[in-house]
């Protein structure tokens, strides 16, 4: 079958699925057609979802729950677990500690009366954590600063009771206002009392009276639990920081069994920030104030006797991409707070475009939460409102997940678990997609292509596929192109649409297709006839670099081909 009538037969089932969609209301909403749900529905037989390895410390406790969709009861089983380790057949939680180094291989099987599925799992006991990029959930942009122990409860709750777990969802995170707050909110008695205790212990609020529990409340379900700081004397809000306190509170923390900790810059280094409430001046400038709290804090988190994952918060300041494993990182943000409008979420996407070569397994460029579902958090300005659907369009939230998805983004979900409707939940649940996030190659995706209406990004992946990104940057249906001659591919590829998840065809020469305005089409390209990159091309992503150059100067490589036209047809029109 021909190319362009493979692409026709694309378009039509793609226009069906749109058309039988209502149009989505919204001030903002562009006049083009919107996509519907496109994720296929899970099956009854067993299938075992999520990343394919797991990083844990020499003798730190394993918390790992296994994500399997399928109908229950189903029998669940692990072999090859090394000493040490344990896995509960009930929970489907990996647990123990193991203290020899090393990479275990375990086979888990899962069984119901509709099938049978199989998996390995890499367990690599080492140094590093966070070998794929967290994917759970954060209270902010849902709860604001009114924030409680019960809406954490809820989360993890509906986390489990969604389905999200299966899918490989798991951090539970506490953002800003579980401290005491002596400054603001003073007619709030649930956020005032002492900061600390006579020893210098943090004191949590009234609001969470056992941080302890919480904590144990949610490992319980097999998930993991995350909290919020900030190096400086108060948070972002104004509640109790870790200024002076960061080895104590690194203990107290790892004491009360969190796993995940968001360091948050805002009052370190502001020298009478707020007028009367303190006068404090960081340590150090330049680069070297930027570096100093995060690694003192990635020190002390490192010598707790259980693996904690330090995100830095600092809105990608000096350049931090490159500096931010260096100090105990895991993963650290490239840009300011998101909100859900397109022109925000852009701007960040924006950003990532030449930070690829600084991400790999353990070290995450982080463009901030996921701003899908009920928020609270306003379009624009700050603070909160009612709870309010995220005014992106549906095409702009397909773009938001795929997009973060194949930056091997931390995934935050930011909006109210307990009230998810079936296309937000379908949005979160597509496997394949969530794959291109946690593959084990860890490689983010890269802007190989663009022009006045289309962007394309590509990622290579760890079974030597590779994944792209088709971007409709322009509010009209555009045909989007990846042309094989000019990114360095030879050979035919079987494309695969990962929102679908079917196959397309077999293409060779060039893929195109139709993409709505403001959306994206994921697509997966396995190889098959005399499949390969180009000789000279080590990595797909290089193309971004080359076209940065030839926008001002030739490049003179040996064999590079300069893309002949825009990857949008008809866009220079």
């Amino acid at each position: 079958m021909g190319i362009e009538n493979i692409c026709c037969r694309t378009l039509v089932g793609t226009l069906a699925v749109l058309l039988a969609t209502p149009p989505i209301a919204g001030a903002n909403a562009p006049q083009t057609v919107q996509l519907g749900i496109l994720t296929p529905p899970a099956g009854t037989a067993p299938r075992i979802n999520g990343a394919r390895v797991f990083g844990v410390r020499p003798g730190h406790p394993i918390l790992w729950r296994l994500p399997v969709t399928g109908k229950r009861p189903m029998r669940l089983a692990a072999e090859g677990l090394p000493p040490g380790a344990t896995f509960d057949s009930t929970s489907g939680v990996l647990g123990g500690a193991v203290s020899k180094r090393g990479t275990y291989p375990i086979v888990f099987t899962a069984e119901n009366g509709e099938g049978h599925a199989k998996r390995v799992l890499k367990l690599v006991v080492g140094e590093k954590i966070a070998l794929t990029p967290p994917m759970g959930w954060n209270s902010w942009n849902r709860f604001n600063f009114k924030v409680t122990q019960k809406d954490i409860k809820a989360a993890a709750d509906a986390m489990v009771s969604s389905g999200l777990a299966d899918h490989g969802w798991t951090y539970v995170n506490i953002d800003d206002f579980w401290q005491n707050n002596p400054y603001r909110f003073k007619d709030d008695p649930t956020l005032q009392g002492a900061e600390r205790k006579p020893d210098g212990t943090i004191n949590p609020n009234a609001r969470f009276p056992d941080m302890k529990g919480l904590a144990g409340y949610i490992h319980a379900k097999g998930l993991k639990a995350g909290l919020y700081s900030s190096p400086g004397p108060y948070t972002c809000g104004m509640c109790t920081g870790s200024w002076g306190h960061e080895w104590q509170d690194a203990r107290t923390w790892a004491e009360w069994g969190y796993d995940y900790v968001k360091y948050d810059h805002c009052t370190y280094g502001k020298k009478g920030f707020r007028k009367g409430m303190f006068s404090h001046k960081g340590v150090g400038a330049g680069l070297d104030g930027a570096t100093l709290p995060y690694r003192l804090m990635g020190e002390a988190l490192r010598a707790q006797k259980r693996d904690i994952v330090f995100s830095l918060c600092q809105y990608g300041m000096h350049n931090v991409s490159t500096w931010g494993a260096n100090v105990g990182g895991n993963c650290w943000r490239t840009a300011g707070d998101i909100k859900d409008s397109f022109a925000k979420m852009i701007g960040n996407l924006d950003r990532q475009a030449g930070l690829w070569p600084y991400a790999g397994p353990g070290a995450w460029n982080d463009p901030d939460m996921l701003v899908v579902g009920i928020l609270g958090i306003p379009s624009k300005g700050v603070g909160m409102t009612e709870p309010h659907p995220c005014t992106l369009t549906r095409n702009e939230q397909y773009t938001h997940i795929s997009m973060w998805s194949i930056l091997c983004a931390p995934l935050l979900i930011g909006c109210d678990l307990a009230k998810l409707d079936d296309f937000t939940l379908a949005l979160l649940t597509n496997d394949e997609v969530l794959e291109t996030n946690q593959d084990e190659l860890g490689a983010q995706a890269a802007l190989v292509a663009k022009g006045p209406r289309a962007q394309v990004w590509a990622k290579p992946m760890h079974d030597g596929s590779l994944v792209f990104a088709l971007f409709n940057t322009h509010e009209e249906t555009t045909r989007i192109c990846i042309d094989y001659d000019s990114l360095g591919l030879e050979g035919k590829w079987l494309v695969r649409d990962l929102w679908r998840q079917k196959d397309e065809g077999i293409f060779g020469i060039r893929y195109s297709v139709e993409v709505p305005g403001h959306a994206t089409h994921l697509v997966r390209l396995f190889p098959k006839d005399d499949a390969r990159l180009a000789e000279g091309v080590a990595d797909i992503r290089m193309n971004s670099v080359y076209i940065q150059f030839e926008e001002r100067r030739p490049v003179g490589k040996p064999g590079r081909k300069a893309p002949k036209s825009y990857p949008c047809e008809r866009c220079d029109k």
